[in-house]
């Protein structure tokens, strides 16, 4: 489907601008650019949101639902704009403006989120209205495909990658970035961190707030980051849970995923053999390799799965990779399981698939906007993910080198996880035939000049490694302080009661704690308020 954009022009500039108006447009730049010629973006920074009741079924009375508008390219505001999608939960008591949330991904869609799990957020009502957004390209902002059941892409993304034909491969990846492209319309050669990043300072403007004050969980740190580049001036009470890499390419990042993926399914399955319910039996040293057997049998002959087509062995990894986020998540994941091992049931699984939302296809309209609910893409989730990924990523081997190196490579991916390797190998594939990204990114997201921000990573995070908490922290320099969160899972702020409370204490009253301060563990039986996306 294609995106949804307005080609009406903006307005045109007075000819005597006011100081009002000037003042607007040098909010609206980011700091590196701040010393040349700009386009006038005045239109976008003088937006109020209007609130009202929230579309589709099941969404919150008290959830309030509202959009603005940014340009497509910011280089070229004529040439035509993008609604986004926001939803709110209001302030309980006086409020001191909004928190702006990103739940990861990327391509996670904020408002589905914040209707399904908003309670997790309820603490910081006490001070804030609670605001999250659909970014550009994700849910109904303008939401990417990269074309439903498209067969160049299904033998891409679910059969074998066979090295013994590296030019088929490639020719199947050039067409999988022709499939997204054609699918996707204008908006995927403007999606990318840098945009979302001043697409978040329009809506920050919109919500009346002089500061952005920010949460956000593993992609959105990446997000917070390159704003705290770009717009040093404008950071309030900003906190990265879960910190991405700003300088590893997407090799070694996926390395690390699989890796980081493999040390939580190894301990899930020992949690799970504890159990006689364990689908994989309970034997610690021969469940792991069970896990295995069933993905190569899924990948060898794919069962039919009720939302259509079939269900592959990778479809399974990338259900078990979402589920293993959580330790809460655990219980219903061997349920799922043993649903899939035992009666061929693939629901409970593909349920993890999309984080429990289920985005039913339709058509697209025409005459710009939002896309309604019900034509949101099934696969938008990772067609946006690959999307962003690869716009901000600057790295494109070529035909030769990828040929050269593709043997090495599975062998590395394989070695990182026998499970989770060939999975992420596919998702660095993926990039071949598509634009070079952004160098803003690696070379100038560093020594920002904000107010300090505070940094989280969890030793045991599946996703996120620690060390990147670390290196992103020494890369951004005396803003960055880092809370060391001893436990497990992706993320701390919904899994932790202690990071949960030093989190709420830094954003509701400006306590930040120590550089270096950590939270413990918490012991079995605790639980933390939630989950959070990739």
């Amino acid at each position: 489907m294609l995106a949804m954009l307005s080609t009406r022009p903006a307005v045109r500039r007075c000819a005597g601008a006011s100081a009002l108006a000037l003042a607007l447009l040098g909010a609206g730049l980011p700091a590196a650019a701040a010393d040349r010629p700009q386009p006038d973006l005045t239109r976008f920074y003088r937006q109020k949101v209007t609130w009202g009741a929230c579309e589709g079924l099941d969404m919150p009375r008290d959830l309030q639902c509202g959009k603005v508008t940014v340009p497509l390219d910011y280089a070229r505001p004529r040439a035509g704009t993008l609604d986004l999608a926001l939803a709110r939960y209001r302030a309980t008591g006086t409020s001191r403006g909004s928190v702006l949330l990103n739940f990861g991904g990327p391509g996670g869609p904020g408002v589905p989120g914040l209707a399904s799990e908003g309670r997790q957020f309820m603490d910081l009502t006490n001070g804030y209205d609670v605001v999250t957004f659909d970014p550009r390209g994700v849910g109904r902002s303008s939401p990417v495909s990269c074309g439903e059941g498209s067969d160049e892409v299904a033998a891409v993304t679910q059969e074998d990658v066979d090295l013994s034909h590296p030019q088929v491969l490639l020719r199947q990846l050039q067409q999988a970035a022709k499939d997204c492209a054609r699918h996707s319309g204008p908006v995927l050669g403007h999606i990318g961190t840098v945009n979302a990043s001043r697409d978040m300072d329009v809506i920050r403007q919109a919500l009346g707030d002089d500061k952005l004050n920010y949460l956000g969980f593993s992609y959105g740190t990446r997000l917070g980051a390159v704003y705290s580049a770009q717009f040093p001036g404008k950071v309030g009470r900003l906190v990265l849970d879960g910190v991405d890499t700003l300088t590893e390419p997407l090799a070694e990042q996926g390395l690390a995923g699989a890796e980081g993926q493999q040390t939580a399914l190894d301990d899930f399955v020992d949690w799970c053999t504890g159990d006689v319910a364990c689908p994989f039996g309970q034997d610690p040293r021969t469940a792991g390799d069970e896990v295995l057997r069933l993905v190569r049998s899924l990948d060898e002959n794919p069962v039919p799965s009720d939302l259509g087509g079939a269900f592959s062995g990778q479809d399974l990894v990338g259900a078990i990779g979402q589920a293993l986020y959580d330790r809460t998540l655990w219980p219903s994941l061997k349920q799922a399981l043993a649903s899939l091992v035992e009666d061929g049931d693939t629901r409970r699984v593909l349920a993890f698939s999309s984080g429990g939302i289920q985005v039913p296809r339709g058509g697209h309209r025409e005459d710009g906007g939002l896309a309604d609910i019900q034509d949101v893409p099934m696969d938008n989730l990772p067609a946006a993910l690959m999307a962003i990924n690869c716009a901000d990523d600057p790295d494109r081997p070529t035909a030769a080198r990828i040929t050269k190196d593709l043997e090495d490579l599975r062998a590395a991916y394989e070695r990182a996880s026998p499970v989770f390797g060939r999975f992420r190998l596919t998702e660095l594939l993926l990039c071949y035939g598509r634009p070079r990204g952004t160098d803003f990114i690696r070379d100038e997201v560093k020594d920002v000049r904000s107010a300090k921000m505070l940094l989280v990573g969890t030793r045991g995070d599946p996703a996120t490694p620690y060390r990147w908490t670390v290196e992103t922290a020494r890369r951004l320099g005396p803003a960055a302080v880092v809370l060391d969160n001893k436990g497990e899972g992706h993320t701390g702020y919904t899994s932790s009661k202690c990071v949960h409370r030093k989190v709420n204490d830094f954003l509701l009253y400006g306590a930040l704690p120590a550089n270096g301060s950590s939270c413990p563990a918490d012991q079995p039986g605790d639980s933390g308020t939630g989950t959070t996306t990739g």
